[in-house]
């Protein structure tokens, strides 16, 4: 058996840090205990008084593979998150080609099994005409749907009202959301260029990209999952406004 024995650990588990050891069987960990000495191992490893914390799971990546990855890819990101203690992650489907079809999403798992040093999973993407393959995923083979519901990068914009009520009545994953209303946004940049012209400054960004840009998109799609009963992660929420207490009970399970 393939075992590692940590002792003499700070343990960082549930809120609390307790002194402690931890035997990894298989890749697993198998026990966690006040003393686990007598325990059989092939490896043991004395942490000498530091601390040991479990892997971090980030549930949003972009490692730009394939087509951008001169930015990076699977090999290179997920080292890179091993070393600051994520042990997996949840990517996105915004590469190019964008992961909106089966063929895609199996490219990706293929590829990761090859070159990715962490555990991972990968969001399947929705577009405006893809329903069809959002119907045919298989649950086990994607961590959630991912529906960009306001403008953002790569051109996977979901604004067809008919698809959006589809997507939430039919999606078998969880639905992860970009929530920003694109006809405000527009709307605003109108306003910024009568003021400055084709050289908007960064610091007009969070009036364009706006609390009520944001609320807007939220408040549609906290109202599309309770309407289908669909499980809703809205992503990046950027004001309090939008934020899960303000939903109450309207919040989606």
């Amino acid at each position: 058996m393939d075992s590692i024995l940590i002792v003499n650990a700070r343990i960082v588990n549930e809120g609390e840090v307790r002194p402690g050891d931890v035997l990894i069987a298989d890749g697993r960990i198998a026990r966690v205990g006040p003393d686990l000495s007598s325990q059989p191992a092939a490896r043991v490893i004395d942490a000498d008084g530091r601390i040991l914390l479990p892997g971090m799971i980030d549930d949003q990546v972009h490692f730009r593979e394939p087509g951008l990855t001169h930015k990076g890819d699977f090999y290179s990101e997920s080292r890179a998150a091993i070393a600051g203690g994520v042990t997996s992650y949840m990517e996105m489907p915004n590469s190019k080609p964008p992961t909106t079809n089966a063929e895609q999403l199996h490219w990706k798992y293929a590829r990761a099994a090859e070159t990715s040093a962490a555990n991972y999973g990968f969001y399947f993407g929705a577009t405006n005409d893809n329903i069809d393959e959002i119907r045919a995923l298989d649950p086990a083979m994607a961590c959630g749907l991912k529906v960009f519901m306001g403008a953002s990068t790569g051109n996977m914009l979901v604004d067809n009202e008919s698809t959006l009520a589809a997507i939430f009545r039919d999606s078998p994953v969880l639905i992860a959301t970009h929530c920003e209303s694109t006809p405000m946004i527009m709307e605003n940049i109108k306003q910024a260029a009568k003021t400055y012209g084709k050289n908007i400054p960064v610091t007009e960004h969070a009036r364009i990209r706006s609390a009520e840009a944001c609320y807007a998109s939220s408040e549609l799609a906290v109202a599309l999952a309770n309407k289908y009963q669909a499980q809703l992660h809205v992503l990046h929420i950027s004001t309090a406004r939008a934020g899960p207490t303000n939903w109450g009970s309207r919040m989606a399970a």
